[in-house]
């Protein structure tokens, strides 16, 4: 099939990170050659006007108030699953029953098991499947890696990385399903270390152990309808890991940062050199290797026609901004489904979805008893 047959997808969510792919269905096209067009067929949402609205401006053909007749609908050839967590595994596992192609948003699931359930709907049902690690699509990260593949940085020794922000640092946030544990699984570990386990494993290798400390700064929160609501996943965690390969780590979660919005840093520092990187500075790369007659860090403007994505968009130094990562991450989603492979190892797959829920509890055991857990993959 060429760029012009069209692909249904279907969307579970309307708002939030649901526009960031939505918005992305409709830009892949006027980007790059297609193997097949993407089209909103069908947005699903628990309130009717919201999903409504949604549907109309992304040009949706129905609305849905109900999963299950999205996942119904015969049009509908991928789900791309943006929901609460609780509602990840129960629509994911009856689209891969009807052989619906899955892009499910982080983390996976609420938990290892959850997400092992997941694994296993996929893994005989002949789809492509991907968890929405959308970082791993940004090109500084790309060239990252690259220069991690090519053997420049030599031997790791080192991973940190933090994600934080300021979200739930007033007190007069209203309670959420965020602040669930039923619902959402874990605090700021599922919503924001999340993504640096997921980055730690591209970009160093699979995780042996890990150490944490979790908190909860406000245990209790005004709920939209009057009363409160009692907060039990975590605030904040901070963790040291152990990486298989014999790297070490640290890695931070916090949504109570006054005065940062959405800040995820990474650096790693190997035999060879080091590498940082600041999602606020998305289009850079900081990259010190030792013999290139250069003290310190150097930073590289990743928008060449060399670079990851170069050329793709705008002539060198014209930089791209959060979004432009799931336009990159759905062109991967596609070109797997219609060459019949799979996302990895660019993209995240359910596998690595499941993989990234496996620590994410230990991360969470090990805050909760104080002490050093193994990561068991079953």
């Amino acid at each position: 099939m060429d760029g012009n047959s069209p692909i249904g997808v279907g969307v579970l969510g309307y708002a939030g990170i649901a526009r960031a792919h939505l918005q992305a269905i409709l830009r892949l096209p006027t980007v790059v050659s297609v193997p097949r067009r993407p089209i909103v067929v069908a947005v699903a949402g628990r309130s009717e006007a919201a999903a409504s609205a949604t549907a109309q401006m992304f040009g949706a053909q129905a609305v849905y108030t109900e999963w299950r007749r999205l996942v119904d609908d015969p049009r509908v050839e991928i789900l791309i699953n943006t929901a609460p967590n609780d509602l990840h595994a129960d629509p994911c596992v009856a689209a891969a029953a009807r052989h619906i192609h899955i892009l499910c948003e982080k983390p996976l699931a609420r938990s290892a098991p959850e997400a092992a359930q997941m694994l296993a709907a996929v893994a005989g049902a002949n789809i492509v499947h991907m968890t929405g690690y959308n970082y791993r699509f940004v090109p500084a990260v790309r060239l990252a890696r690259r220069f991690i593949d090519e053997g420049r940085l030599g031997r790791i020794y080192h991973f940190r990385a933090r994600f934080c922000d300021e979200s739930m640092i007033d007190a007069g946030t209203p309670y959420a399903w965020r602040h669930n544990r039923h619902r959402a699984g874990s605090g700021s570990i599922g919503d924001l270390a999340a993504h640096a386990v997921d980055m730690a494993r591209y970009l160093v290798g699979e995780i042996d152990a890990v150490s944490a400390a979790t908190r909860i700064f406000i245990d209790r929160r005004p709920r939209p309808d009057g009363g409160e609501g009692t907060v039990d996943v975590e605030d904040a965690v901070e963790a040291v890991v152990e990486f298989t390969n014999g790297a070490l780590g640290t890695l931070e979660g916090s949504t109570f940062c006054a005065g940062r919005k959405n800040l995820f840093t990474f650096e790693v520092n190997g035999a060879g050199g080091s590498l940082a990187f600041n999602l606020e500075r998305l289009n850079e790369l900081q990259v010190s290797l030792r013999g290139d007659g250069i003290e310190g860090f150097r930073s590289i403007l990743v928008t060449d026609p060399q670079h990851p994505y170069g050329g793709l968009w705008w002539p060198p130094g014209h930089i791209l901004g959060w979004e432009h990562a799931f336009v990159h991450q759905l062109h991967r989603f596609l070109t797997a489904i219609v060459e019949g492979g799979v996302v990895a190892p660019e993209g995240a797959t359910f596998e690595d979805g499941y993989r990234c829920a496996v620590v994410c509890d230990a991360l969470y055991q090990a805050g909760r008893e104080g002490r050093r857990v193994k990561v068991v993959i079953e």
